[in-house]
C-alpha cells in the first residue's frame, strides 16, 4: 500500500464555493445555459446558472489555482508556471509551458491565447498548437500591467491596463504599440468592454470608474464611488443603460448611465470584496462571488433598479471550530464556525445543504434589517450537541459561544435560531458573573441539555420551555471548571469531569451524586460512545484514558501524541478511537489491543473531527480552512491488515482531500514543500500478511468460503421448493440432430472417441455404463485435493449435483463413493478447509444413507472418517475451551487491577 493512512484515504472536501478569483461565465450553446466557473483551490467548480447547481468538480492541479478564464470551447486554468486547458471540465487537452513565473492574468483571443505572468512578460499561444506566437516584456517600473481587454470590433488588438495609471493600445499581429493613453493619476485595476462601441469601462484604485471612447481618447463619463478601489465592472445588456461596480468592503453601487446619477446600491452585499462582477447576457441577472465563499444571484426587479438576492451558493465565511455528524445515516454534517454561524453540510449532494443562520442577542430585530447589518452578534460557536429525536417538535441543538455563559437553542427542523438562551440568575453575581459555559451535552430523548461552567457548576435545562430543571452538586459540581460532559444512552446518569481530575457520576433523575473516580491529571476533552458505554478521556498530559461507565473503572491508557489533543471519537463499532492532536497527527488507536495501528499527519492542525454513524467516513476541519474535509474509511471495502506502530513511528504527511472525490493519497515525503505532492498509484498493502495453508498441526484451518457454499447444503430441498418458478419451464424447439454432450452442469458436447480395431466385440463392460462428472473422474483417478478444490470451487447446487451424481443408479459406483470418503478423511486429517468438509460430509450422508446401510465396504469406510473427525472435532473443542478461559482470566485480572 501507499505509505500514508492504511485506514483513510483522502476523499472530497465539503463547503468550499469560491475564493479571491473571479468566476468566470461561459454560454454554452447546446446547453442553452450560462455555466458559471469558480477557483476553489487546486481544482475549480462549474455551475449551471439556472439553478446555481454544482454540475461538475475539475480534476485537481498539483499547485493552487491563480487564474481562470474560458471561451465557448475550453476553460484555461493557471497553476504555478503551466496553464491548462480543460474541455468538458476533466478533459485536459492542452498544456502551456514556459512562462518563469506564476500567471496572474489571462484572455482568450479567438485561436490565441494571451498570459500575463507576475515577472510583466506577455506571452499569446497559439490554442491547438501549443506554441508560443509571440512574446512582450515590459518595464515593471514603467508600465506594470495590472488589467486587459479586447475592444469589441477592434482586429488583432488588445487593450493594457498599468498600476501606473497609463493604457497602451497594441496590435498583436504586427506587434506594435498603436496608441498610449496618459490616465488619471491612479492605478488601472479594472478594464471592461461597454455595450456602446468604443467605449471601455476602467476602474481604478482610488474609487473613480472612467467611462472612456478610445477612438478619440476622451471621456464620455466619469463616476465615484467612496468605497475604495474598484474590483469589478458589469453592465446590463437587456436594455437597461445601467453598471454595476463593486467595492472591496462587500458593496455594490448600480449607476444609470442615462442619467448619469448612483440609482441604486446594496450594502454588504458579501463579507468581503466583491468580485467578478458579471451581467449575463440578455439577462436582468448579475453574478458576484467574494473571499467569504459565497456566490450570489442577483435579479434586477425592483421599483427604484436595484437588485435582490435571488439564489446563493455559500458555505462557512470564516474557519469552522466544531463539526458532528448528526442523525443516524452519516449523510449530514453540522458545522459551526468563527461566523457565528450553524450550517448543514450533506455528504451526498451540495443542493441539501442548509444555512441555520447567524447567532444573535436579538433574532427579530436582525431579522427585519439583515443578518449582515445585525450589529447584535453573537461571538462565535465553539462546541454543540444536538439529538433527532425531537428534531420535528422543537428545537433540538445547544450551543454555547466563546467567553460567554449563555448558551443559545437551534431547530433544524425549522433551520433557524430558537428562542431560548439558557442562563441562570446566579450567574448575575458579582462574584461568578465571568464564568463562561465550558461544555454541554443533550439527552438522547432530546428533552434535556446539561451545561457545565468554568465555575464548577453544572446545570439541568429543559430544552423545550428553557426551564431549569435543578443543578448537580452542592452548590457546585467540581472544585475547578468543568471541561466535560456526558449523559448515557437510557438517560440513567451523567459524567462530568473537571479540572479537578475528578470523574463523577450523577444521577440523572434527582441529580444526586452516585461515585468519583481520581485521575492522574485534568481533564480537557470527553466523548461518549453510548452503545457500548465507553469513555474516552482527553488529559492535560497529552495522554486518553477510557473508562467503563457502567463498571466506572479505566480499562485502556493510551499514549503517543506530541502534544496537546483538539478532539476525540470513537468508530461506530467502538473497536477504533481516533483522536486528533496539536502535533498535526491524527490516530486511530486499537482498543481491544490498546495500540496504534494507524497515524498520519496532515500539513495543518485538525481541530475538530467526527466518525459517520455508519462508519463510512471521517470529517475533518482544520485551522483557517473554510471546509470540512472527509476521509474515506478503507475497512467498508476491503479487509485491513493492521499492526501496532512502533514508539519512533513517523507519521508520513498526507494532503487535504479536494473538493473532486479522489480515492489516490497525496503523500508528503520528508523534505519535500507542500506544493510538490507525489500522487501514489498503488493502494495495495505490499506488507500485508498472508495466512499459510495449515497453520499448525494441531489447529484447524477454515476454507473462509462464503455461508451460503456450505451452511444451506442440508436445506436445499426447502430452498428449491421456496424458489419453484410459477409457471411451468418452457419446451425448447426440438433440435434437427443431437450431439453427445459431458454430463455435468456446463452444457459442454463430449468429443469423439477414436476407434479401437482390435476390440470389436458387441459385449460391453458393465463399467462402460458409468456416466461420471469432471470431479467424479478426479476422484476415480486418485487426485483426492484437485477434487476438494473443484467442489469447493462451485456454488450450493453445484455441490448437490457432483455429491449426488456419485450413487451407482445414477452413474457413479461404490469404488468413487469409498474415495469420496477418502477425500474427507484426508481433510480431516490435515484439518483445513474445517467447515466446507463438515457441510460437504453432511449433504452426502444425506444423499446416500440408505446405500450406506446396504454396502458393508462404504459402511466402515464412514466408520474410519467418524473417529478422524472426533479427533479432529475434540482437539479443536479443547483449544476453543483454554482460549476463552485465558480470555477470561486476564480480562478480570486487568479489571481488578484497574
Amino acid at each position: 500500500m501507499a505509505e500514508g493512512s492504511k485506514v483513510f484515504t483522502p476523499y472530497r472536501a465539503l463547503g468550499l464555493v469560491s475564493t479571491n478569483i473571479p468566476p468566470v461565465v461561459r454560454y454554452i450553446q447546446r446547453r442553452k445555459e450560462n455555466l458559471i466557473v469558480t477557483a476553489v483551490g487546486n481544482t475549480f467548480h462549474t455551475y449551471g446558472a439556472a439553478k446555481l447547481g454544482l454540475l461538475g468538480v475539475g480534476n485537481p492541479h498539483e499547485n493552487p489555482i491563480v487564474a481562470v478564464c474560458g471561451d465557448a470551447f475550453h476553460i484555461y486554468t493557471s497553476s504555478g508556471n503551466a496553464i491548462y486547458a480543460w474541455r468538458r471540465g476533466t478533459e485536459l487537452k492542452h498544456t502551456y509551458v514556459g512562462h518563469k513565473a506564476s500567471v496572474h492574468l489571462m484572455l482568450p483571443f479567438g485561436p490565441h491565447l494571451i498570459a500575463v505572468d507576475k515577472l510583466n512578460c506577455l506571452r499569446v499561444w497559439d490554442i491547438k498548437a501549443e506554441s508560443l506566437y509571440m512574446q512582450m516584456e515590459f518595464q515593471a517600473k514603467s508600465f506594470e500591467i495590472s488589467a486587459l481587454t479586447h475592444p469589441a470590433a477592434y482586429l488583432n488588438k488588445i487593450l493594457l491596463g498599468s498600476k501606473q495609471g497609463k493604457m497602451q493600445l497594441w496590435n498583436l499581429n504586427t506587434c506594435k504599440l498603436i496608441y498610449s493613453f496618459k490616465g488619471w493619476g491612479a492605478g488601472v485595476c479594472v478594464l471592461e468592454q461597454a455595450p456602446a462601441p468604443d467605449v471601455i469601462g476602467v476602474g481604478l484604485f482610488d474609487g473613480k470608474i472612467i467611462l472612456h471612447n478610445i477612438r478619440y481618447d476622451e471621456t464620455v463619463m466619469e463616476f465615484h464611488q467612496d468605497w475604495g478601489k474598484v474590483t469589478g465592472i458589469g453592465f446590463r445588456t437587456d436594455g437597461f443603460p445601467v453598471m454595476v461596480t463593486g467595492s472591496e468592503i462587500g458593496h455594490i453601487a448600480i449607476w444609470n448611465l442615462q442619467e448619469k446619477t448612483l440609482s441604486s446600491q446594496v450594502r454588504n452585499a458579501h463579507n468581503g470584496a466583491v468580485l467578478g462582477v458579471k451581467c449575463l447576457l440578455n439577462e436582468p441577472l448579475l453574478i458576484t462571488s467574494s473571499p467569504d465563499n459565497t456566490l450570489k444571484m442577483w435579479i434586477f426587479d425592483l421599483p427604484d433598479g436595484g437588485a435582490r438576492l435571488l439564489k446563493i451558493r455559500d458555505g462557512h465565511s470564516a474557519p469552522p471550530l466544531f463539526a458532528r455528524f448528526h442523525g443516524s445515516l452519516g449523510d449530514s454534517i453540522l458545522s459551526a464556525g468563527e461566523d457565528s454561524s450553524l450550517r448543514l453540510f450533506s455528504t451526498v449532494t451540495d443542493i441539501l445543504n442548509k444555512s441555520l443562520g447567524r447567532a444573535s442577542y436579538n433574532r427579530k430585530v436582525s431579522k427585519k434589517k439583515s443578518m449582515l447589518l445585525d450589529r447584535k452578534v453573537m461571538p462565535a460557536i465553539t462546541r454543540f450537541t444536538s439529538e433527532t429525536a425531537q428534531e420535528k417538535t422543537w428545537d433540538n441543538v445547544a450551543a454555547l459561544h466563546r467567553g460567554k455563559g449563555v448558551v443559545t437553542t437551534w431547530s433544524i427542523g425549522s433551520q433557524k435560531m430558537g428562542e431560548h438562551k439558557l442562563l441562570h440568575d446566579r450567574f448575575k453575581d458579582k462574584d461568578i458573573s465571568g464564568s463562561v459555559a465550558s461544555c454541554l451535552d443533550m439527552t438522547v430523548c432530546g428533552n434535556f441539555v446539561i451545561i457545565g461552567y468554568s465555575s464548577g457548576h453544572v446545570d439541568k435545562y429543559n430544552i423545550q420551555s428553557g426551564i431549569f430543571r435543578g443543578n448537580f452538586g452542592n452548590p457546585v459540581a467540581h472544585e475547578g471548571g468543568v471541561s466535560g460532559l456526558v449523559t448515557d444512552g437510557l438517560n440513567q446518569f451523567v459524567v462530568s469531569g473537571g479540572e479537578d481530575k475528578e470523574l463523577k457520576w450523577w444521577r440523572m433523575k434527582d441529580c444526586q451524586f452516585i461515585k468519583s473516580l481520581t485521575l492522574n491529571e485534568s481533564i480537557s476533552k470527553m466523548f461518549l460512545h453510548k452503545g457500548s458505554g465507553l469513555l474516552g478521556v482527553a488529559l492535560e498530559d497529552w495522554s486518553i484514558h477510557i473508562v467503563d461507565v457502567d463498571t466506572k473503572k479505566v480499562i485502556r491508557k493510551l499514549y503517543g501524541h506530541q502534544n496537546q489533543l483538539t478532539d476525540l471519537t470513537f468508530s461506530p463499532d467502538s473497536k477504533w478511537l481516533i483522536s486528533s492532536s496539536l502535533d498535526k497527527t491524527v490516530r486511530t488507536w486499537d482498543i481491544p489491543s490498546c495500540t496504534c495501528v494507524d497515524c498520519f499527519s496532515v500539513p495543518i492542525p485538525c481541530t475538530s473531527l467526527t466518525m459517520s454513524p455508519i462508519g463510512d467516513f471521517l470529517a475533518t476541519i482544520h485551522t483557517d480552512h473554510l471546509g470540512i474535509y472527509l476521509w474515506s474509511n478503507q475497512a467498508c471495502y476491503h479487509h485491513l491488515s493492521l499492526r501496532p506502530l512502533p514508539q519512533n513511528y513517523k507519521a508520513p504527511t498526507v494532503f487535504l482531500p479536494s473538493t473532486c472525490a479522489d480515492s489516490s493519497q497525496l503523500v508528503l515525503k520528508e523534505g519535500e514543500e507542500t506544493h510538490e505532492p507525489k500522487q501514489e498509484i498503488s493502494v495495495e498493502d505490499d506488507d500485508e500478511y498472508k495466512s499459510p495453508e495449515q497453520i499448525c498441526e494441531e489447529l484447524v484451518t477454515l476454507a473462509l468460503l462464503p455461508t451460503s457454499r456450505w451452511l444451506n447444503l442440508l436445506s436445499l430441498d426447502v430452498i428449491k421448493k421456496r424458489n419453484k418458478p410459477i409457471e411451468p419451464p418452457k419446451v425448447p424447439k426440438s433440435a434437427p440432430f443431437f450431439l453427445p454432450t459431458v454430463p455435468g452442469l456446463e452444457f459442454k458436447f463430449a468429443p469423439d472417441e477414436p476407434e479401437n480395431d482390435d476390440v470389436k466385440s458387441k459385449v460391453k463392460p458393465i463399467m462402460s455404463f458409468e456416466v461420471l462428472t469432471a470431479f467424479g473422474k478426479k476422484l476415480k483417478s486418485g487426485e483426492l485435493e484437485e477434487a476438494l478444490s473443484m467442489l469447493m470451487s462451485q456454488g450450493p447446487s453445484g455441490v448437490e449435483v457432483e455429491i449426488r451424481g456419485l450413487d451407482p443408479e445414477v452413474g457413479g459406483s461404490e469404488e468413487v463413493m469409498i474415495k469420496f470418503l477418502k477425500m474427507i478423511e484426508l481433510a480431516l486429517e490435515k484439518q483445513c478447509n474445517f467447515e466446507a468438509v463438515q457441510g460437504y460430509l453432511g449433504l452426502f450422508l444425506k444423499l446416500h444413507a440408505e446405500f450406506i446401510a446396504e454396502n458393508e465396504d462404504v459402511y466402515q469406510m464412514c466408520e474410519v472418517v467418524a473417529n478422524v473427525q472426533g479427533r479432529s472435532w475434540h482437539n479443536l473443542h479443547d483449544s476453543m475451551n483454554q482460549t476463552l478461559c485465558l480470555v477470561s482470566y486476564f480480562k478480570n485480572a486487568a479489571l481488578i487491577n484497574c
